[in-house]
């Protein structure tokens, strides 16, 4: 008898870039791949790739200090705080829901921050964590009113982004801003770089090997298994282009100050999410759920605490996504979480493959998508265009992103896959 969890899993399994398997069909090469995937509706993070070498490509062609060290240096951590905030949200979009309140929660938190350390003289980490737990617990707080109570996580959420604004600007009090450490703890999150060549390099070169440990390892598990697995030349492939744009990346940022401790954080939290959603129990029942919530239950699921925990963990991503972002500027003011914050790390999700009908994401679909939107904000800048153009260029991208999320749905139906 085959677990309970894996009944409803049929339509999105880890694997692919999207969470799929590959289907087995032998050393095929590249482009039949692609094509079969576009008729099949599992082009995973094709097109968004090609949209951000678009993106690099326009904006270079117009502006040559794009593409230079100081300013990718600057892009690596810029994306930091809003794509924290994003892969919080990969989660909940995983169920099919939405959460609209992450803005006001990496608000409340940088602002709990500021107040625990600089007027109450709380020490640095332990301020750190508490702002974190307070993202925690009003993440359940949300998913209880949505699992238990049965509001719906729409009205829930949009509850939260009032309320929970509130009481920041409640807690940062008449003066509406507290400045804080430039030399302390929370800056040096997005202030220190390891500015030795090595740890660049060094975290390339681990990258790329344990891409490939993993991905071997798992060939060998499906085959083992007599279960369709990806050819080893794909795998190879992969490891190769994965080797170029590490190896590439590490050079450029060498170039200017080194590796930004922001980023290697991200990218732990990236790596280290995403073996949850593809290696874990918990992540094939985020899966499940996403497929069919009926499904699931059926199974014996206990839907209601999945249902929480992903608020959590979007509550908590929320919260460091805040403090980065505070740490950005050294300060926790009035407008801290608000603006387009919060469309943005929606929009990063789905921009980045991650299927607003749920079932369908990876963490990885946060780093994409808010590296699209990042540069577009920083390509806007650099020519000095107003705001505005900016914000309809992300419009477009994101209705191309949804456009092209419905074409797979449709082309996996015709293919019985949904």
């Amino acid at each position: 008898m085959s677990r309970p969890w894996t009944l409803p899993l049929r339509r999105n399994r880890p694997g692919d870039d999207d969470g799929r398997p590959s289907s087995g069909r032998g050393a095929a090469n590249p482009l039949q791949v692609l094509r079969r995937r576009f008729h099949s509706g599992e082009l995973g993070s094709v097109p968004v790739v090609l949209g951000l070498l678009v993106v690099w490509i326009i904006f270079e062609s117009l502006n040559p200090a794009f593409l230079s060290p100081r300013n990718l240096s600057s892009l690596s951590v810029d994306i930091v705080g809003i794509g924290m905030i994003s892969t919080g949200v990969v989660f909940v979009l995983l169920l099919g829901e939405i959460d609209l309140s992450v803005g006001s929660v990496s608000g409340l938190a940088a602002a709990a921050f500021a107040v625990l350390n600089v007027n109450e003289g709380v020490p640095e980490v332990l301020a750190l964590l508490l702002a974190v737990l307070a993202g925690t617990a009003v993440g359940a707080v949300h998913g209880f009113f949505f699992a238990k109570v049965g509001v719906p996580a729409f009205v829930v959420t949009l509850a939260g982004l009032l309320g929970w604004n509130g009481l920041m600007l409640y807690l940062l009090g008449s003066s509406g801003t507290i400045n804080l450490d430039d030399k302390g703890l929370l800056a040096m999150l997005t202030g220190f770089y390891f500015s030795h060549v090595a740890a660049a390099y060094g975290l390339a070169a681990l990258g790329t090997a344990g891409y490939f440990l993993v991905a071997y390892q798992d060939v060998r598990r499906r085959r083992a298994a007599g279960v369709p697995a990806r050819p080893l030349s794909e795998i190879i492939l992969r490891t190769g282009v994965l080797a170029v744009i590490s190896l590439a990346s590490a050079y450029v940022l060498n170039q200017f100050q080194g590796l930004p401790l922001a980023l290697l954080i991200f990218l732990v939290f990236l790596v280290g999410l995403d073996q949850v959603l593809v290696r874990t129990r918990y992540g094939r029942m985020l899966f499940a759920l996403g497929g069919s919530v009926e499904a699931a239950r059926r199974t014996g699921l206990n839907v209601d605490l999945v249902r929480i925990s992903v608020f959590m963990v979007s509550g908590t991503m929320a919260a460091i996504g805040g403090l980065f972002l505070a740490s950005r500027v050294t300060s926790a003011t009035q407008t801290s979480g608000s603006g387009n914050l919060l469309m943005d790390a929606i929009a990063a999700a789905v921009i980045g493959g991650t299927s607003l009908f749920g079932g369908r994401g990876r963490t990885w679909s946060a780093l994409l998508g808010v590296l699209v939107i990042q540069s577009i904000a920083s390509g806007v800048a650099l020519l000095g265009v107003q705001t505005a153009v900016q914000y309809m260029i992300t419009g477009g991208v994101l209705l191309v992103a949804v456009t092209i999320d419905s074409l797979s749905r449709r082309a996996q139906r015709a293919h019985g896959r949904v």
